[in-house]
């Protein structure tokens, strides 16, 4: 068991919060607040326990000079102060004179967020690399470092791996919930077990695959990596995307679990991806070379349903096509459907699942939505996690 931010003293301390705000801004608007609000429960926690409150984030990728002005973290700052009903201390560096003096003027109960760690990037990816002398710089800005951005905890980071290495550590409420929610997919899910696996490619998932295909009772394959399983089997995927390097692997798997892998029996193909696409629903088979398929056919969703209704336990990782434009939403809206009908513990990986979530309106009908897409993938490997791996045990 991992610590967790409840098992320090906080009072008087400064307290070093890891959060993922990697949220979507638009003119300096932010457009959904979800990963805002998601670490409320350990920031108000902090300040509860009488703690002075310094956050790190990162958001977007840094490459340019340019970048700066458009992955800010102010905006941020301001959204937090309104739901915090407090006023949180912006400070517009990394590092410095200004940023240290701020913190030593602070009270318990202050909060301040630090411009976005990846604004480090530009100097040889001093965050991303995890810059030993960063990290230690950071760790020495305060007295405890908590851990509560699950979206990077398969990273080494400055700002997670960095920090953690050189101070006292746990993790935050949201990190201690997913890892809860997570492990039940691992350890003795209730069956029948069924995983529903989408997205564009199949090398995103092979760990997923391979860890916990034996622990499941189906695997549902659909949205783009469907055509390398099909192209695989024999079937023509016309001008479809596929992943030609990754053909063997599917078969091999096609051949060891023919009757625990279900595979699209119909598509809805177009000739061109956009809004006003004409398209048409494919039977295998029936599909001509310049055809894209693009989304699972109504007929698909019969075969699929039949293997979710009946679910206990329900995991998602991926859209079922190409949910962004109108034309080849309904496939991954009625599998979404599909699944909040039933009466099954249902977990939805992060990333484009989430927006398909949010999208399609059906957050709260599903047990639990992860706040990290690849990190959820790397839990579920079982592989390594930098991240959380340097975190204390109770």
């Amino acid at each position: 068991m991992k610590k967790t931010i409840k098992d320090y003293d906080l009072s008087g301390k400064k307290v070093i919060i890891r959060c993922d705000f990697n949220v979507p801004i638009e003119n300096g608007i932010i457009k959904d607040e979800t990963r805002i609000k998601a670490s409320l429960k350990t920031i108000r926690y902090a300040r509860k326990m009488n703690a002075k409150v310094i956050l790190l984030s990162h958001l977007g990728r840094i490459k340019t000079e340019e970048d700066k002005q458009k992955y800010t973290l102010k905006p941020v700052a301001q959204s937090l102060s309104k739901i915090l009903r407090k006023k949180v201390t912006f400070i517009d560096q990394t590092r410095g004179e200004k940023l240290e003096n701020a913190i030593d003027k602070m009270k318990d109960k202050d909060v301040i967020l630090i411009e976005n760690t990846r604004f480090e990037d530009l100097d040889n990816k001093k965050e991303s690399n995890n810059d030993k002398q960063l990290g230690k710089y950071w760790a020495s800005l305060g007295d405890l470092f908590i851990n509560d951005a699950f979206g990077t905890i398969h990273r080494s980071h400055a700002s997670n791996l960095g920090i953690a290495s050189n101070l006292p550590n746990g993790i935050g409420f949201l990190v201690e919930n997913e890892i809860k929610k997570l492990t039940k997919l691992i350890n003795k899910p209730r069956k029948p077990y069924t995983i529903i696996l989408g997205g564009s490619k199949v090398s995103d998932k092979i760990g997923v695959i391979s860890n916990l295909i034996n622990k499941s009772d189906y695997m549902l394959i659909c949205g783009g990596m469907a055509f390398t399983f099909l192209k695989s089997a024999g079937f023509n995927i016309g001008s479809s995307i596929c992943e030609k390097e990754k053909l063997n692997y599917c078969k091999e798997l096609l051949d060891k679990y023919e009757n625990k892998i279900i595979l699209p029996i119909d598509i809805i193909t177009a000739k061109e991806v956009n809004e006003n696409a004409q398209t048409n629903e494919r039977f295998l088979g029936e599909i001509d070379e310049d055809d894209i398929g693009l989304d699972i056919g109504p007929k698909t969703l019969e075969v699929f349903k039949q293997y979710i209704v009946d679910s206990k336990t329900i995991f998602l990782n991926g859209p079922a096509g190409y949910f962004e434009l109108k034309p080849f939403q309904n496939g991954t809206k009625q599998l979404l459907d599909i699944i909040t009908h039933t009466k099954a513990y249902t977990v939805l990986g992060g990333g484009d699942t989430a927006r398909a979530a949010a999208t399609f309106d059906v957050q709260n009908k599903i047990s639990h939505i992860s706040t990290g897409g690849g990190a959820s993938l790397a839990f579920l490997e079982e592989t390594t996690l930098p991240a959380l791996d340097i975190i204390n045990e109770k």
